[in-house]
């Protein structure tokens, strides 16, 4: 089989790692790739906006499965794009992706279906005032979200009613998130353990893969600035059978069923970002493709055909046992620039990735090649990432922590405490 991948960034090497790994697989492009996709397949220098392209590189090299990484092509219509032109594509439609495009959108879906949320209201730009005077009648910390995609920083938890009015002058008034910040949702600020599901289904049949909890803040301890996600490990123990169905009955298969009603059915990987409150497990977002860097810890933890899962997902006939979790345990670590998520320089050689243990890959997340060098090229540059075929996380962190003391570049910075949560 054929296969292209969209995408250049960690979660894209890690989807296409998996991929390669597939007796399946015979020829695997990227578009655009980068230096660690470059190893396992080919890539192809293209701009991943470019949909005419995109469609005439796969017409002509008979791509037989198109799976799309990143949000924005989704969002952007480049499945619908595809499959017009008869091709298999694992990614939900331009309509379908809305649900992570659009956070109103998703809320009110929510709402209207009884799919259990933080409680919220929409604001747009033009509705300023009536948005501050709902923020001096509410109990905080709140969260503030700008209703757009923004790069995973688009989420604004503030303590107090000055931290809060703050928040929205940075989405209506400096328009620190572009657009995307010109609607918000401001919403009840939920508390309990984080968990990170990713429902693979064909619009109507899913399954769960394992739990994950992904690491938002950029220093340990949960402090500092939201970022695009600073590490995770998987599975996360405090995700018991229980909640599990209590996923699948009460958020993914209504929510797949809301998408249905709609005219909008959902095809490819629906990220469930949940609250594990004392009422049960809450939608805090949804997402419309694989988490990153969570697809990084939940592939190693699969066995079997994942080609056919996602084949046969893109063909409207799921088959649910294609692939089962293996028992064993991941750890991911996000290497950063110095900096990040703020201003942070690039090109800095990065040295030592030749170095690396057994049972750790580094999947490349922001880099780029010159001259023979690997340079960062992004905030979010390596994911160190362990695998222990037992599930056991304390082996699993110490795999990762250990292999970063090889790996070396000007102001590189990191998390501590990735899994600690699980270990508590």
């Amino acid at each position: 089989m054929n296969i292209l991948v969209i995408g250049s960034g960690g979660r894209e090497h890690a989807l296409a790692s998996k991929i390669r790994e597939q007796a399946g697989c015979d020829k695997l492009y990227i578009i655009p790739g980068n230096p660690g996709t470059g190893l396992i397949g080919e890539n192809v220098q293209m701009n991943q906006d470019d949909h005419e392209s995109i469609l005439k590189f796969a017409l002509a090299n008979k791509i037989d499965l198109t799976v799309i990484g990143p949000e924005k092509p989704l969002i952007d219509g480049l499945a619908d794009k595809m499959r017009e032109a008869g091709l298999k594509v694992f990614g939900p439609s331009k309509k379908a992706a809305r649900i992570e495009g659009e956070k109103s959108f998703a809320k009110h879906l929510m709402k209207d279906y009884k799919i259990p949320t933080a409680s919220f209201e929409i604001y747009n730009k033009e509705n300023y005032d009536s948005a501050v005077t709902y923020l001096k009648k509410i109990n905080y910390p709140t969260v503030i979200k700008a209703d757009g995609i923004a790069a995973g920083k688009g989420v604004l938890i503030v303590d107090s009613f000055e931290d809060a009015k703050e928040a929205l002058k940075e989405c209506f008034v400096n328009c620190s998130f572009g657009s995307a910040g010109d609607k918000v949702v401001i919403e009840e600020f939920m508390t309990g353990q984080e968990a990170s599901i990713f429902a693979i289904t064909d619009g109507t049949d899913f399954i769960l893969l394992p739990a994950a909890q992904d690491h938002k803040r950029i220093f340990d301890g949960d402090r500092g600035k939201n970022t695009g996600g600073m590490g995770a490990y998987a599975p996360t123990p405090f995700v018991n059978e229980k909640i599990i169905k209590d996923v699948a009955a009460k958020i993914v298969d209504p929510t797949l069923k809301a998408l249905r009603e709609i005219g909008t059915p959902f095809v490819g990987c629906l990220y469930c970002g949940l609250m594990l409150t004392d009422q049960g497990p809450k939608v805090v977002e949804f997402n419309c493709r694989f988490g990153d860097p969570e697809t990084q810890v939940v592939l190693p933890l699969l066995k079997g055909d994942f080609i056919r899962l996602l084949y046969s997902a893109s063909s409207g006939r799921l088959e649910k046992n294609s692939v089962e979790y293996n028992g064993g345990a991941s750890v991911s670590v996000v290497i950063a620039s110095g900096g990040y998520p703020d201003k942070f320089e690039k090109g800095k050689e990065i040295t030592g990735l030749n170095k690396l243990p057994e049972n750790v890959k580094v999947f490349h997340a922001g880099t780029k090649i010159v001259d023979g060098k690997i340079l960062t090229n992004g905030g979010r540059v390596l994911n160190v990432t362990s695998f222990t075929e037992r599930n056991n996380l304390p082996e699993a962190k110490k795999l990762a922590y250990n292999a970063i003391p090889q790996i070396k570049f000007e102001g590189m910075h990191y998390r501590t405490d990735i899994s600690d949560k699980a270990l508590k």
